[in-house]
Parts: structure tokens; C-alpha cells; sequence
């Protein structure tokens, strides 16, 4: 693998709802190149969108949607029996949205991550990505699509091509692998990592050379071209500068992905 030398680093924010506060918004954000922003369905309400897009757009970080299953109870993590055109009805719905306050400040979407159970859906299930891609396609082909990093690449990338997208695979730092390039579900301990210093040692291994150590000992290739570290996790603001540093200090330039993909 030739060394990358550029790569975007990410996290969800924008999450908190009326007078309940998530996150490190504030912290975090200027440390990230891309805001993947709630759109109300799981988390998020207008004017937490209308804040965060503000904030995100003041600090240089490329503006991202970030929709969910309609479940602000569950923050959106649960799986929904729903169909395919229903989740692209949910999708549309939840990017329209955030257009919105995109356009009212000037600025446009990058890209849309979906979020939580819905994302778990689309990588135990392609067709749940195919569906994503043809509502990206359908309302704006500038806009990436961000994809979980694994075994699936060659389907991912055909996809993206079907439709006549960008694809951008998604590199989770703060959180443990399984050894076939899945994420170790949230329920299981040991999930998500804090370890500051190791989260960066891992991420620019996974950078430079293209391999990540997965539980079991066992060492998965993954290529990436967006990092996640989560802004909920109580480390997070040590562990995306710690991040963001060790990436600089390796010759690494941290820039939003639609400026390379």
C-alpha cells in the first residue's frame, strides 16, 4: 500500500436535543476536517442543526448529514423492520433538512454518514447501501457517501460507480474490530477504546501501511480515507488532538475528503 498523505478525520456531532446536551461539539469540532451532523431523527433538532452547521462552517470543518432511524429513544442504535423505501424516504427526508440550513449559511452538504443501527443495517446488508446511494444520487451527485472500511470494498466501490458517486470508507479509531473487519458491538466490553496514545498508534498504522490489529491478536488490512472518532465519548477531545497530532507529526495532512476524493 503506497502511504497516504492526506486523509480526513470525522466525528458525529450536532446530537443534542432541545435542553438535553450531547457531545463536546465545541471542543471537538475544531480538531476535525468533516461534521457529520444529527438531522433530528435520532438526535438533533433545528436549531441544534442550525448551531452546529454555524460552528462546523466558522472552524473550516466540511458539513456532512448524519441520518438515522426515527428513534430518539433508542438514539437511533435500534434496528427498525423497515423497507428500502422506506429508509430512503427516511434519508431523503433527513438530508432535505439539513440542505436547508446548509443553503441559509451559505455553504452545501460534502457528504452523508448514516448513523447507528441504520449504518450496522447497511453493512450486514448491501442493498441497505444501494438504497442510500440511489437517494444521494437522486438529490445531489456531488455528495460522498460514507462507508464502513472492510470486506465489502469491491461491492461498495460498484455501487458507488452504479450510481455515479463518491465513495469515502470509514476508519473507526476509538473502536475494536472484529477479525473479519466488523465492529465489535457496543454491548460487548471492551467496544470502544480509550487509551489516547494507542487509538494514535493504531490510527497511523492504519494509515501508513494499511493494517489494523483486530481482537483475537489476529491483523485485518483495512484502507481508509475518513477516520471517526466519536464526539460522545468522554476522551474524545483528548483523543481526536491526540489523533490529529501523531497524523501531523507522520506527514499526514488532515483535510475534508472532498478535497482528495
Amino acid at each position: 500500500m503506497e502511504k497516504r498523505r492526506r486523509i480526513d478525520l470525522n466525528s458525529d456531532v450536532g446530537e443534542s436535543f432541545g435542553i438535553y446536551k450531547l457531545g463536546l461539539d465545541e471542543d471537538v469540532i475544531p480538531l476535525i476536517s468533516s461534521a457529520n451532523i444529527g438531522c433530528g431523527f435520532h438526535a438533533g433538532d433545528p436549531a441544534v442543526m442550525r448551531r452546529t452547521v454555524a460552528f462546523a462552517t466558522q472552524h473550516g470543518a466540511a458539513v456532512g448529514a448524519h441520518p438515522g432511524f426515527p428513534d430518539l429513544m433508542g438514539f437511533g442504535r435500534r434496528y427498525m423492520d423497515a423497507t428500502l423505501e422506506e429508509i430512503q424516504d427516511y434519508v431523503a427526508y433527513q438530508i432535505g433538512a439539513l440542505q436547508a440550513f446548509a443553503a441559509l449559511q451559505g455553504t452545501r452538504l460534502q457528504h452523508v454518514k448514516p448513523h447507528g443501527g441504520l449504518y450496522n443495517m447497511a453493512v450486514r446488508n448491501v442493498e441497505v447501501w444501494d438504497a442510500i446511494a440511489g437517494v444521494l444520487a437522486g438529490i445531489d451527485r456531488d455528495l460522498i457517501l460514507v462507508v464502513l472500511a472492510g470486506p465489502n470494498r469491491e461491492t461498495l466501490k460498484a455501487i458507488g460507480r452504479r450510481h455515479s458517486i463518491r465513495i469515502a470508507f470509514e476508519f473507526f479509531a476509538d473502536r475494536s474490530y472484529n477479525p473479519d473487519g466488523s465492529l465489535v458491538s457496543r454491548r460487548e466490553p471492551g467496544a470502544v477504546l480509550h487509551d489516547t496514545r494507542f487509538v494514535a498508534e493504531r490510527v497511523v498504522r492504519m494509515v501508513t501501511e494499511g493494517v489494523v490489529t483486530a481482537r483475537e491478536r489476529s491483523e485485518i488490512r483495512l484502507e481508509a480515507d475518513t477516520i471517526c472518532v466519536h464526539g460522545d465519548n468522554p476522551e474524545a477531545v483528548s483523543l481526536v488532538r491526540n489523533v490529529r497530532k501523531a497524523l501531523l507529526e507522520s506527514g499526514i495532512e488532515v483535510v475534508p475528503m472532498g478535497t482528495f476524493l
